[in-house]
């Protein structure tokens, strides 16, 4: 049984913004998260969600590259079909399970909408273990966990927040609120831990286990990774094709998959009237896409933090980040 509660804390209160208001911890057994208000009424209709052996899940903490690899997996497991790729959204093709209950002032009932779609399902989410569905560890269905550095992760959601919840504070109470798991969808470190432990049991050969960094230093070799995974076999010509086509750039270019939508949503929603009133933003929602870019963000002493912090997380087990 998952139990909640109000949460509220000096980190909490300052990161409070339009698109997050209002934090809980649940709680279950012994595993806790933080969640928003309005992720409160899905939690039982996720619990109860019917899973098929067929769905495909895309798995990450929020801005571990989880765009790109849909977008890489969706074009895998449909035989590379790129004109269709192109007419359907990304978020049509694979939707964000609980994006109803991510963003407080978001419509619509995104639940119903996974429930509905035909099979094979391919869903997106950014949810801990302890949230998923009940029946996913007995249907096993296949699911592809993308990780990242905590400093890159941290870095991109502050710009996440920034652009699209409509925070306008400091980074540095960002960063502080990752820091002392004060953020939705924290603990960060347990997040990727469990998912890791998942994916290294016997019964876990249903859940790959990726990095942004292994995709970064070899998108190739992650391709044929994730091809196997999913059953399919391409040619070297087609796979040289989906490799440019999942490049940075092109990924900014393609209407599809690079949110503009939600930017624009953003911009008429949880934007303050101070931004309103400051020249258009040159945000992208697929932002910089590389390894190493909180060094544009961070001074030394929270590199040092947030490494600190990496050692934390990864103390006693055989994970590394950056593998």
């Amino acid at each position: 049984m998952i139990r909640y509660e109000k949460y509220s804390n000096q980190y909490t209160d300052r990161i409070d913004c339009p698109g997050t208001e209002k934090h809980y911890r649940l709680t279950r057994a012994d595993q806790w998260c933080i969640m928003i208000e309005k992720f409160l009424p899905l939690v039982s209709p996720i619990q109860q969600m019917a899973v098929y052996e067929d769905d495909v899940w895309v798995i990450t903490y929020p801005k571990c590259g989880t765009t790109w690899t849909q977008e890489m997996v969706w074009l895998l497991n449909n035989g590379l079909d790129y004109a269709r790729a192109g007419k359907l959204t990304l978020e049509e093709r694979f939707p964000f399970l609980e994006l109803s209950g991510a963003l407080s002032l978001m419509d619509g009932d995104s639940v119903g909408r996974v429930q509905d779609l035909p099979r094979p399902r391919h869903i997106k989410c950014h949810l801990p273990v302890m949230l998923l569905p009940d029946a996913i560890r007995t249907v096993r269905p296949k699911i592809i966990y993308v990780s990242r550095n905590p400093k890159d992760a941290a870095t991109s959601f502050y710009h996440h927040y920034r652009n699209i919840v409509g925070y306008d504070g400091p980074r540095e109470h960002f960063f502080d609120a990752f820091l002392n798991d004060s953020l939705i969808y924290a603990p960060f470190s347990e997040h990727v831990r469990s998912y890791w432990e998942w994916s290294k049991q016997p019964a876990g050969s249903n859940c790959l286990f990726l990095t942004y960094e292994q995709m970064k230093r070899d998108l190739r070799a992650v391709i044929g990774r994730v091809s196997s995974f999913l059953g399919k076999r391409y040619t070297e010509r087609e796979v040289d094709e989906l490799e440019k086509h999942l490049s940075v750039e092109s990924m900014r270019n393609n209407k599809s998959c690079n949110m503009d939508d939600l930017l624009e949503w953003a911009r008429n929603t949880t934007h303050s009237e101070e931004r309103k009133q400051l020249s258009k933003t040159n945000f992208q929602f697929i932002r910089s896409g590389t390894v190493g870019s909180y060094r544009h963000d961070m001074d030394d002493d929270y590199i040092q933090r947030f490494e600190e912090y990496e050692r934390a997380a990864t103390e006693g087990t055989d994970f590394d980040f950056f593998f």
